[in-house]
């Protein structure tokens, strides 16, 4: 098991970040170099540096932004589902008033194919007919 996986861990991170800080340690004759020197080698050495961004940051931002993403979706996806129940509620309501007149309208067309009386109150409402025997005197 030990051949075929290493234990410990490496982090070789840490010894990349600052090689050049360890040289100067290292180096006898580091402190007879001037102060310029020495700063700019600090210079170059901040310059060189890798800031990097630990794994826990980079992880929770793309959960965030996953979860940014499905509160989204759900979200227009619930307006869209309310949108769709109005819409079907007002067709329902439309049909509903169709279907009672158009009740009533069968009624009405049955009534005036069976009652006699119906069609004449029918004859003289719409087409403006009186019986033979009868008088008409226009009042204006």
């Amino acid at each position: 098991m030990s051949k075929a996986a290493n234990s410990y861990w490496i982090d070789s991170r840490l010894t990349m970040q600052r090689p050049s800080i360890r040289a100067l340690r290292l180096v006898p004759d580091a402190p007879a170099r001037s102060r310029s020197t020495g700063a700019t080698v600090a210079r170059a050495d901040a310059r060189q540096r890798n800031f990097a961004v630990p794994s826990w940051v980079v992880f929770s931002m793309i959960v965030l932004a996953t979860f940014a993403m499905c509160v989204t979706v759900t979200m227009r996806t619930h307006a869209g589902m309310r949108a769709a129940e109005q819409k079907y509620e007002s067709i329902n309501l439309d049909v509903e008033r169709l279907r009672n007149t158009n009740a009533t309208l069968d009624r009405e067309v049955n009534r005036l194919r069976t009652d006699p009386r119906a069609i004449e109150a029918a004859a003289r409402k719409r087409l403006n007919m009186v019986r033979a025997d009868e008088v008409v005197v226009p009042i204006k």
